[in-house]
């Protein structure tokens, strides 16, 4: 499925949201399209002398609400459209999370696999020379995202500092702790998913001891797997790139996370303890009471949403359900926890980053716990009053809300 639908699906979901409110259907117009989108060519020198040249953007969608915020991938997929559609649901995610952010994106169309450690310093800060115009603290601030990482934000401000003279670190978020990186940003978006979960669970009918099927074993699905664990629930599938296992007794993290940085895969974890493999594809239509999707963007479609067995669906990934899919769920009564929502708790610890970097002070991590699971019930409970106040989905209560606050920043 092309990224072009992913963005008309986005606008159309803020076009049904304004049905809703009470306003001017114009005002639409604003997010038809991205305030700036910048492209480049980024040059960086590989180890043997040469020169490599490769497509880089960066898209800062909408601003009203304060600067734009956003990641940064290096992916040999990555388009101009693909860039503005994540900027555009950035944009609505900061405003459902009340920060004070608009959304932004940015990418460099790259496989980054085969470079070494000082070709990826080089593809960094060339990334910063490309745009060093249009970031900065109070203009747009990146993050990491597909394949890149802390040491990636590292040497992002490092680069910025070298270009401006001064050491600004609120220019990126995301960064290690040692140059003012966040406590709990690591587990940030798994964490604010799953206090979600704990606070809607009495409403959505979640309950302890529940059985769990995780598709995508990354960051947010290692960290979601822990933390459910930890709380007595049952992990009986997960699944990475590679493929996916099974386990009706449940599968033990611990042991799983040691086999997979061993070997580079969740099926190498197969033949022991009952846990036996299944193809990859076959993980959405798992026996279990929760699923939670942590992989890639439209990974339940038209074609496979029937074979859902999971009532409650918690969503980590960026769109990973598409709009055909979400209807087919809808009719079986299953209940979606939306990604702009769900997956925000990453937004908001590097929001709590930003902060802590303006402030020059920095906070324990249980303040950091705190004041995420506060923030991440208050915007709960509020989606869900809106949901039965209009009789609408989650999903749609959640564009309804974020909407409203787009457009009050309007007025």
């Amino acid at each position: 499925m092309s990224h072009d639908t992913m963005l008309h699906r986005a606008q159309a979901r803020l076009a049904d949201a304004a049905k809703h409110l009470n306003i001017d259907p114009t005002i639409l117009e604003k997010w038809e399209s991205p305030k700036e989108t910048t492209q480049a060519r980024l040059t960086i020198q590989m180890d043997d002398g040469s020169h490599k040249h490769f497509l880089a953007f960066r898209s800062r969608y909408d601003d009203t609400r304060g600067p734009t915020k956003g990641g940064i991938r290096y992916h040999p997929s990555v388009t101009a459209d693909e860039i503005e559609t994540l900027a555009l649901l950035m944009t609505v995610k900061c405003a459902l999370a009340n920060l004070p952010f608009g959304g932004g994106k940015g990418g460099v169309q790259i496989d980054p696999h085969p470079l070494s450690k000082t070709e990826l310093e080089g593809l960094a800060r060339g990334y910063v020379r490309c745009f060093s115009h249009v970031i900065g603290p109070n203009r747009d601030i990146p993050a990491p995202d597909v394949n890149t990482n802390s040491t990636t934000m590292a040497w992002i401000a490092d680069e910025y500092a070298f270009i401006v003279g001064e050491w600004t670190p609120g220019v990126t978020t995301g960064k290690p702790t040692s140059l003012g990186g966040s406590l709990g940003r690591d587990d940030a978006t798994a964490r604010g998913g799953y206090y979600l979960l704990q606070y809607m669970a009495k409403h959505i009918g979640f309950t302890p001891g529940a059985r769990v099927a995780i598709q995508g074993f990354g960051n947010a699905g290692s960290h979601m797997a822990q933390l459910l664990e930890s709380d007595g629930c049952k992990v009986v599938a997960i699944s990475d790139s590679k493929g996916a296992i099974v386990c009706k007794t449940g599968i033990d993290i611990k042991k799983l996370n040691a086999a997979k940085e061993r070997n580079g895969c969740v099926t190498s974890f197969a033949g022991s303890n009952g846990v036996s493999k299944i193809a990859a594809d076959e993980l959405v239509s798992v026996d279990c009471d929760l699923l939670v999707l942590a992989a890639m963007e439209d990974m339940v479609h038209a074609g496979n949403a029937a074979n859902v067995k999971a009532p409650i669906i918690l969503e980590l990934a960026n769109s990973p359900i598409t709009a055909e899919a979400d209807e087919i769920l809808k009719s079986k009564n299953f209940v979606v926890l939306p990604d702009i929502l769900a997956n925000a708790g990453g937004v908001i610890v590097s929001y709590f980053e930003w902060v802590q970097n303006r402030q020059g002070y920095y906070w324990s991590i249980e303040d950091i716990h705190a004041l995420l699971k506060t923030k991440m019930e208050e915007e709960g409970a509020a989606i869900l009053a809106l949901a039965k106040d209009k009789n609408i989905t989650l999903r749609s209560a959640a564009y309804v809300h974020a909407l409203s606050r787009l457009v009050g920043a309007i007025y």
